[in-house]
């Protein structure tokens, strides 16, 4: 990726430091999404799949998004 060396300056960041935040904000989005799995946003994203889910919390992202049905369906199988 080509990051102006301005933009780079304003961040305060190196290209490497930048292309890793890039990396994991399209992973987070993407699993957010639920176009990716936590394993392949984790791939992704270069870390570890625990340190992905450990991260979401930092993005403001639920680990897990159940909806209605999915909740009231995983009550009735407890």
């Amino acid at each position: 990726m080509d990051i102006p060396d301005e933009v780079l300056i304003s961040l305060k960041e190196t290209s490497e430091e930048f292309s890793k935040e890039i990396r994991m904000l399209a992973a987070v989005h993407l699993y957010q999404m639920r176009r990716l799995s936590s394993g392949r946003a984790a791939q992704l994203a270069g870390v570890p799949r625990v340190s992905f889910l450990q991260s979401l919390s930092h993005y403001g992202v639920p680990v897990f998004e159940l909806s209605p049905d999915e909740l009231q369906q995983d009550i009735q199988n407890a």
